[in-house]
């Protein structure tokens, strides 16, 4: 299987419009950063989508990607469901409805921006989705298992998701002992990190996560969701112990 990152920004991407600072400012592509999403393919060469924001389309076009089979959503956040009317010609070219996997709560908050998608007589150019609620439980879905991980975004749940030997969260702050349980000692565990110091009420940085990869031991580490507080990524990504990387737009990850 392979992971890629199609973006490994946080809610205002980086740059960010009208910064001037060293990281906005870089002409190094390891420093641009995308809203997150990542692109997960099967052995079987099914397309798994987690998350859908803003830059959803230019995300596919840049990565020469033609198809999702379905997508799973960590949050309702805009930065990580409002690309979900970009779908339209992925849905247009199979002729099915997208199908979407997330917490009921998830689902609610996306039939209320996208409510054209679910009216019984629908506009003809509208998307079309099938809403898939689910718990903190494994499931299997394209003849693949998937566990998620359920972790605290300040006062909303928010799920992680578990794939074989590698797990992707993003826009944690606390993960429960249970819920570490399921990351210990994994291939690749994959991290938000919005910046190197001052503690963040919804996001972990770089210490909480230096502090979780010495727990949990992976045999890697990869940083995402990164602000450009973080720092320039030639330069941080050295600093950091052995076995962490700071994600990039592109990366890829087989497992």
């Amino acid at each position: 299987m392979k992971l890629k990152f199609l973006g490994t920004g946080t809610s205002q991407g980086v740059p960010v419009i009208g910064c001037t600072c060293e990281v906005c400012i870089s002409n190094n592509p390891k420093d641009s950063r995308l809203r997150s999403s990542v692109m997960v393919t099967t052995d079987e060469n099914k397309k798994i989508l987690i998350d859908c924001g803003p830059d959803f389309r230019q995300q596919m076009l840049v990565n020469h990607e033609h198809n999702v089979d379905i997508a799973l959503l960590t949050h309702e956040h805009n930065d990580h469901v409002i690309g979900l009317d970009d779908m339209r010609p992925l849905i247009f070219k199979s002729g099915k409805d997208m199908p979407l996997y997330c917490y009921q709560r998830v689902g609610n908050e996306v039939k209320k921006r996208f409510p054209y998608a679910f009216t019984d007589v629908r506009y003809p150019g509208a998307p079309a989705f099938d809403l898939h609620e689910i718990e903190n439980k494994p499931f299997t879905i394209l003849d693949t298992e998937i566990t998620p991980i359920e972790v605290i975004h300040y006062k909303i749940t928010v799920f992680g998701y578990k794939f074989k030997n590698l797990a992707y969260i993003t826009d944690a702050g606390f993960i429960s002992d249970t819920e570490k349980e399921k990351l210990k000692n994994l291939d690749v565990l994959i991290l938000n990190c919005i910046r190197k110091f001052d503690p963040h009420p919804a996001h972990f940085i770089l210490p909480d996560v230096i502090k979780l990869f010495e727990e949990l031991r992976p045999k890697k580490l990869f940083l995402t969701h990164i602000s450009h507080h973080l720092g320039l990524h030639d330069i941080e990504d050295k600093q950091l112990p052995s076995g962490m990387h700071l994600a990039y737009d592109g990366l890829e990850v087989f497992f």
